[in-house]
């Protein structure tokens, strides 16, 4: 049985949050001269001496409307990252609880992991990227805090089996943490319309990804009330600053646009794959629920070398697990994608 007060630190539970003058006072007033802000101005912007809302209000009013969930179930953090750093600051104790993941996946979860001084348990993927549910199992302990699971995953690019997902919520007394950057790419249904079902499941998402605004750290995390306002206790009074808000807002106004781009990436990135698996050295082109693909080709390394003296990056991802001689190829502009193509073409008559 999931037990909320179990996992939470007991310095969090006896945590008092910071009250901010914002917190302090909701509502409009003619004078502000509570939060000793300069109430001359910025000689650059002079809307922006005053601190923003520290509960992002206006921008989790929007986002409830998108996506069909009540404000109460939503953060948003500095990026996706902030997110991840508050799950072990708030549910794990450094030098004690140990994590789950399972890789080939994303970094930053062992990142965070080693700045917080937790224990790294590792389950990697099976040969089709799929959930290793027995590993899992045998790793689980009474300190076991978080299961980090990626769908779709980065680097491979695949959804996770729904039905495995489930087992491990179904089976699992900690937090089950989806990361679900690139669901918008996806078939696969969010698991945010779960979180009814599921009181340790907590969803990450994205502006960085589908909405088309990495610039702006803007990252989402979705979960139960309980769970929200252990992270909203943690967090800094103003982590989400004015500009990221206001622009935000502008970008939800737009939902129509951004599935019409997020089409145009899936069509492209088909069209790409179709392109790869013609070339004579390209091994294999994984499937992709997300806006890269993940290439198996000989001599990946010097490929990769070779294209960067022709001003195009991807990713070497050759010396990750499962993901010898692979690039990760993000799904660039028409224009981009006959650039990569074009300079594959120039590799291999050159070789």
């Amino acid at each position: 049985m999931f037990d909320l007060q179990r996992i939470t630190r007991d310095n969090i539970k006896k945590l008092v949050a910071y009250s901010s003058a914002r917190d302090e006072f909701s509502g409009n007033a003619e004078v502000y001269l509570d939060a000793n802000e300069n109430s001359l101005g910025s000689p650059l912007i002079k809307w922006y001496n005053r601190y923003p809302d520290p509960h992002q209000n206006a921008v989790k009013n929007a986002l409830s409307m998108v996506k069909g969930i009540k404000q109460e179930h939503i953060f948003l953090g500095n990026g996706s990252d902030e997110c991840i750093d508050l799950l072990y600051r708030c549910f794990c104790n450094p030098g004690k609880d140990n994590v789950i993941i399972c890789p080939p996946t994303y970094g930053m979860y062992q990142v965070s992991a080693n700045i917080n001084d937790i224990e790294l348990r590792i389950a990697p993927l099976l040969d089709d990227y799929q959930l290793n549910l027995a590993h899992i199992e045998t790793l689980i302990d009474d300190h076991t805090k978080l299961i980090w699971l990626c769908s779709p995953n980065n680097p491979t690019g695949n959804s996770l089996k729904r039905s495995d997902i489930e087992m491990v919520l179904n089976n699992f007394n900690g937090l089950v943490v989806i990361d679900e950057a690139y669901i918008n790419f996806a078939k696969q249904k969010t698991f945010i319309q779960e979180l009814g079902d599921y009181p340790n499941l907590v969803v990450l998402q994205t502006f960085s990804k589908a909405w088309g605004l990495a610039a702006l750290r803007l990252g989402m995390a979705f979960a139960s009330k309980e769970i929200i306002s252990i992270l909203n206790k943690t967090k800094p009074p103003y982590n989400i600053n004015q500009a990221t808000q206001e622009l935000a807002l502008k970008a939800l106004e737009e939902v129509g646009q951004v599935n019409d781009m997020i089409k145009e990436i899936v069509d492209m990135r088909d069209a790409l794959a179709k392109v790869l698996w013609e070339v004579p050295t390209v091994k294999k082109v994984y499937p992709s629920d997300a806006n890269f693909l993940l290439v198996k080709i000989e001599d990946a390394h010097n490929l990769y070398e070779f294209l960067l003296t022709k001003g195009i990056v991807v990713r070497d991802r050759s010396n990750v697990k499962l993901c010898d001689d692979c690039l990760r190829i993000t799904i660039g502009t028409e224009k981009e994608n006959t650039a990569l193509i074009d300079a594959i073409e120039d590799w291999i008559n050159k070789e």
